[in-house]
């Protein structure tokens, strides 16, 4: 009886010991089905960030941006143009207008050259003072700024760019005629060898127009802030006697800076009046006009007239279809395409091309 229930009992423990055995076995290998099959969870991306500035979102776009303006055959400035009215055209190709306004307030950057050669000497004093009056009237200290360069055979920044009314007169006002070693006057210079020291005063009298035009965009409008309507006005004859840089090389500085330049022809008959042809070329290149006054009310007039010009631009904005930044220069044309505008002979006036960005290094 002893010994029967003494096997019972030890057969009772190892039957349960081989039950609790196969029960954890079972439970491990449901566990690793259940691990096996499950499908893997992608691992999560991080949400993409767009930089934004001031709520405004920033995109980087390659966008050529035009100023024109629109006259009448009487040269009355036409300011009721519609974006329908007109194309714009690169190397031939029709692009498509992406922005079209009328620039009415845009902060202006611009240079007044003052040609001081020999040629300028009796005509000098109204140039200076017309500078003055269109400084005063039209320079806005709250966006608009002004800078003065003087040029003979060298260019002088009598004044950088700024907003200060009274340092741009101060520095018209000095602008004088520096005469050339051995000058006697009427154009009369006595032979002899200039002094030692006066390496500057060989080029004094003599007229380098496209190199103080190609330092000026280059140095002085070039820096210029974005956004800004850049130009040139130029008092000048026009005829370009000495200097480095050649007319293209002038027309293509003034282009990398989105430069128009306005010229004011004035010239002494003694010294054989004004080189239109090479001023009405000089402009037309860059978008701006020639003024040729008479005397100094028609020169106060032209100053009047450039001003108003600038302030009654239209811009003009598209992506060109090529998108190479291969730093050549593309074509620009635009034209009217509402024939009634063309029937008034409306004519656009803008730059003639542009060079392309270069691609970053």
């Amino acid at each position: 009886m002893g010994f029967e229930m003494v096997n019972y009992r030890n057969t009772f423990i190892v039957g349960a010991v081989l039950l609790l055995a196969g029960i954890a076995f079972l439970c491990s290998a449901s566990a690793d089905a259940q691990t096996n099959s499950a499908p893997s969870l992608p691992r999560p991306t991080p949400t993409p960030t767009i930089e934004e500035e001031d709520g405004v979102i920033k995109v980087e776009t390659e966008a050529v941006n035009v100023l024109f303006t629109a006259q009448d055959k009487d040269r009355r400035l036409l300011l009721t143009l519609k974006p329908e009215d007109v194309r714009i055209l690169e190397n031939g190709q029709v692009q498509e207008i992406t922005a079209f306004s009328k620039q009415v307030d845009l902060p202006l950057s611009l240079a007044i050259l003052i040609d001081t050669s020999v040629s300028q000497q009796r005509t000098l004093p109204e140039e200076k003072a017309a500078a003055i009056a269109f400084v005063e009237s039209v320079v806005r200290p709250s966006k608009d700024e002004v800078a003065v360069i003087s040029f003979t055979g060298e260019s002088t920044l009598e004044q950088g760019m700024t907003n200060n009314a009274a340092r741009l007169r101060r520095a018209i006002d000095r602008v004088q005629f520096v005469p050339p070693s051995g000058y006697i006057g009427g154009g009369v210079v006595a032979p002899g060898t200039p002094p030692i020291s006066g390496g500057n005063q060989s080029i004094q009298g003599s007229t380098a127009i496209w190199d103080s035009i190609w330092v000026t965009s280059a140095e002085v409008l070039g820096p210029a802030p974005e956004k800004t309507r850049r130009a040139i006005v130029l008092l000048t004859d026009g005829e370009n006697t000495s200097g480095q840089k050649k007319f293209e090389e002038a027309i293509d500085a003034a282009l990398k800076a989105e430069a128009v330049i306005y010229s004011i022809g004035i010239g002494d008959d003694f010294y054989g009046g004004v080189n239109k042809g090479i001023l009405n070329k000089l402009t037309e290149r860059t978008g701006g006009r020639a003024y040729y006054p008479r005397d100094e009310r028609e020169l106060r007039d032209a100053f009047k007239q450039i001003q108003e010009e600038m302030r009654s631009q239209y811009l003009i904005a598209y992506e060109p279809t090529n998108p190479e930044k291969d730093g050549s220069y593309r074509k620009i044309d635009i034209q009217l395409v509402n024939p009634e505008l063309a029937r008034q002979k409306i004519k656009l006036t803008h730059r003639q091309g542009y060079f392309a960005k270069s691609a970053r290094k």
